[in-house]
Formats: structure tokens, sequence, C-alpha cells
């Protein structure tokens, strides 16, 4: 029992000792990398849109996918088809369109943020 436990503190110190070195390690590689290709290190990346309208953009499509499907479901479809299959596709389809609108929002902001 007491070489199992020294096993385990061992494995456990030298993984995050690793842990440690490798978090270090790969920050001080990615300051060189952008500093190779002309970048400040210490500047703050590109604002880009809050996080809450791209996923309010998803759930917008999302609802309007949903809508969609109940009327498609309730007015187009015959009973002998199942209806789930039209849901999940059209919801899909929706929040899909919702984050490309997000893109497409965040885009246009980057692009005049540039001029």
């Amino acid at each position: 029992m007491p070489a199992t436990v020294a096993l385990f503190l061992i494995v456990m110190f030298t993984g995050f000792f690793a842990m440690v070195f490798g978090i270090v390690y790969l920050g001080a590689r990615q300051n060189m990398a952008m500093i190779e290709k002309g970048m400040n290190p210490k500047q703050p990346a590109r604002k880009s849109l809050p996080r809450y309208l791209k996923w309010a953009m998803l759930f917008i499509g999302a609802g309007i996918g949903l809508l969609l499907a109940f009327f498609v479901d309730n007015y187009m479809i015959r009973q002998s088809v199942e209806p789930a299959p039209v849901y999940f596709s059209l919801l899909a389809i929706g929040g899909g369109l919702g984050l490309f609108a997000s893109y497409q929002m965040e885009k246009k902001e980057f692009s005049n943020s540039n001029d």
C-alpha cells in the first residue's frame, strides 16, 4: 500500500510540474510567434460582438425555425408522415441562419472599425 501512495505522489507532482511548464512554455512561444508576425503581444485582440448577441441570434433563428416547423407540420404535412425530422432540420437551419447573421454583423463591425 505505501508503494502505491508513493508512486501516486510522484506521478501527481511530476504531472503538475509538466502542466505548469507546458503552460509557461506555450505562452512564451505564442508571444514569440506574435512578435515574428509584427504584432504586439501586450495589445488586446480585436473586439468582437458581445457573446450574448451571438446567443440571441442563435435562439432567434432556432425559434423561427421551430415556428416554421410547427406551421409546416400542421398545415402542409399529411398525418402519415413523421414530423420529428421537420422539427430537427428546421431548428438546425434556423439556428445556423442566426449564427450566420451574427457573423455578418461581426464582419461588418470589424470592417467599419478598420476604416
